[in-house]
C-alpha cells in the first residue's frame, strides 16, 4: 500500500475500504500479498457477475490472444464483434422476442447512458430527461445531472441541467404512488416541467440504497411513457446480466424499454464493454455521430460472447434465484435476531441488503467483516445500507459461510454474543479467516 499512498490520487476510494494489495482472484475468492482469503461479495461492484477469472471465457481469451486476434479495432468489422452480435442475438435477443439494434457506445456504463440520451434527445426533438430520487447513472456530465447523490454531484464544477427529479417508487413513504406526481406534472402546463424527450430509471436502484421498483409502478410508468410520447430508458447496467434473477431486471414486470444501457457484466471477464439497445425506429445516428477510441474491444467480445452460455437454459437464472432466497432468508434473521440494528432487508435476486440508517453503522459492519475475510461495500446516499452481492456462480457453501461472517461483523459491532446458528461447522469459529 505504501507506493498507493506515495503516488496514486487521494480520489481512491476502494482501496481505502479494502487496505491490502490483492494479488489473485478465482471464482468469488480473492487472495492478497500475505496470503490471506477473502470471500468475495462485491463482484467488482457488479462487473464480475461470473467470478474471477471465470475458466471458459479465461480460455476462450488465451485462444484469441495467442492467435493474434484483433484487439483494438475502433467500430471496424471484427470476427469477434460478429460473434457476440450473434449470440446475443441467438440467445438474449430472440427467444425473448426483442427487436432491438446494438450500439457500442462506448466502454463504459456512462459512456452508455449519455449515448440513450443523446438517442432519446435527436430522436424526440425534446432537451429534457426525467430521472428519479437516489438514482446513479454515472460520473460523466450527462449522467451525472441523472444522478441524485448529492456528493457525486459535487464534484461536477459546474451546473448539472436537463434533467427534472421525480420520486422514486416508495420515495414518499408507504401506501402513497409516486407516479400521481409525475402524472399531474406531466399533464399540468403550470408544473414547469418541460414534456421530456425519455424519462430512465433503474428497477432496482444499486447505488441509491437497493430501493425496488414494485411490477405495478413499472407498469404504470411505462403506460405514462406511452400516453405523453415520451421515450423510456431501462438503465440496467449494475442489475442486468442476472444480477436480479433474469437477464434483464425488467423481464418479470414484463415492460418493453424503448432503450436499454447495459455495461458492468456484459463482457463476462471484468473487461470494459457497453451496449445500448435501441428500437430500429429510433436508430437514429448518422454514421460517425456518436463516437470513441475504445468502443471495439473486441476482448470484451471475445468473453462477453462466451458469458452467454450462462444463458442457453433458464437453470442458470433459477440458481441466482435460490441463491437469492438463502441470502433473503439471513439477512432477515440478522434483523430480526439483532433488533438493536433497526434494519430493514431491501433489494432482489442477489443484490440484497439491510437498511441500517446513517451514522456510519454499516461501514463499521463491512469493515469489521473485511478483518474477518469479507469483501463488501455500502449502498445508499448516507452510506446506510451493508450490501451483499457476490459473483453469480458463487457455490452455496460459500456463500453461507460469507453469510456466517457477516452476521459476526454485525455481533462484533453491537455488541453481543453470537449464538451458533444451525448448520454452522463447529470447525470454523468466530474471527478465523475464511
Amino acid at each position: 500500500m505504501k507506493i498507493i499512498d506515495k503516488y496514486e490520487s487521494r480520489v481512491r476510494a476502494y482501496c481505502r475500504s479494502f487496505p491490502t494489495v490483492f494479488t489473485k482472484a478465482r471464482g468469488s475468492l480473492m487472495w492478497d500479498e500475505h496470503g490471506r482469503r477473502y470471500i468475495d461479495f462485491f463482484a467488482g461492484a457488479g462487473a464480475l457477475n461470473y467470478g474471477h477469472n471465470p475458466p471458459g471465457m479465461k480460455s476462450r481469451l488465451l485462444d484469441y490472444l495467442t492467435g493474434d486476434g484483433i484487439v483494438h479495432g475502433l467500430d471496424m468489422a471484427t470476427a469477434a464483434k460478429e460473434r457476440l452480435l450473434q449470440r446475443f442475438h441467438d440467445v438474449i435477443l430472440e427467444p425473448r422476442d426483442m427487436d432491438y439494434k446494438i450500439a457500442f457506445p462506448g466502454p463504459t456504463g456512462t459512456n452508455a447512458i449519455e449515448c440513450a440520451a443523446k438517442i432519446a434527445r435527436k430522436a424526440t426533438g425534446r432537451t429534457n430527461i426525467i430521472s428519479f430520487t437516489n438514482a446513479f447513472h454515472g460520473m460523466t456530465l450527462g449522467s451525472l445531472a441523472m444522478t441524485g447523490n448529492s456528493t457525486k454531484r459535487a464534484g461536477a464544477g459546474v451546473p448539472l441541467t436537463g434533467v427534472d427529479r421525480m420520486p422514486f417508487d416508495g420515495y414518499l413513504g408507504p401506501g402513497i404512488d409516486t407516479l400521481d406526481y409525475l402524472e399531474r406534472a406531466l399533464g399540468d402546463p403550470g408544473s414547469g416541467v418541460d414534456l421530456p424527450a425519455a424519462v430512465i430509471v433503474e428497477t432496482v436502484q444499486a447505488e441509491g440504497g437497493l430501493n425496488v421498483a414494485s411490477d405495478e409502478w413499472l407498469w404504470r410508468l411505462e403506460a405514462i411513457c406511452r400516453r405523453h410520447d415520451i421515450l423510456l430508458i431501462v438503465d440496467d447496467i449494475q442489475a442486468g446480466c442476472g444480477r436480479t434473477g433474469s437477464f434483464f431486471s425488467f423481464e418479470p414486470a414484463g415492460i418493453d424499454p424503448d432503450i436499454i444501457c447495459l455495461s458492468k457484466s456484459i463482457s463476462g471477464y471484468g473487461l470494459p464493454l457497453a451496449l445500448v439497445l435501441v428500437k430500429p425506429a429510433y436508430d437514429c445516428f448518422s454514421p460517425g455521430e456518436h463516437n470513441g477510441t475504445f468502443r471495439g474491444n473486441n476482448l470484451a467480445f471475445v468473453t462477453g460472447a462466451e458469458a452467454l452460455r450462462f444463458w442457453e437454459t433458464d437453470a442458470f437464472a433459477q440458481g441466482i434465484r435460490a441463491k437469492g432466497r438463502v441470502v433473503r432468508a439471513a439477512l432477515e434473521g440478522i434483523v430480526r435476531e439483532y433488533p438493536e440494528l433497526c434494519g430493514k432487508v431491501r433489494g432482489k435476486g442477489l443484490m440484497q441488503g439491510v437498511a441500517v440508517g446513517p451514522g456510519g453503522l454499516a461501514e463499521r459492519i463491512c469493515r469489521v467483516g473485511f478483518e474477518r475475510g469479507l469483501i463488501m461495500e455500502t449502498s445508499g446516499p448516507e452510506s446506510e445500507v451493508f450490501k451483499v452481492m457476490p459473483p453469480l456462480v458463487i457455490e452455496e457453501a460459500e456463500l453461507r459461510r460469507g453469510l456466517e461472517i457477516l452476521e459476526e461483523a454485525v455481533v462484533e459491532v453491537v455488541g453481543r454474543p453470537l449464538a451458533a446458528p444451525a448448520g454452522r461447522g463447529a470447525e470454523i469459529g468466530a474471527g478465523q479467516v475464511a
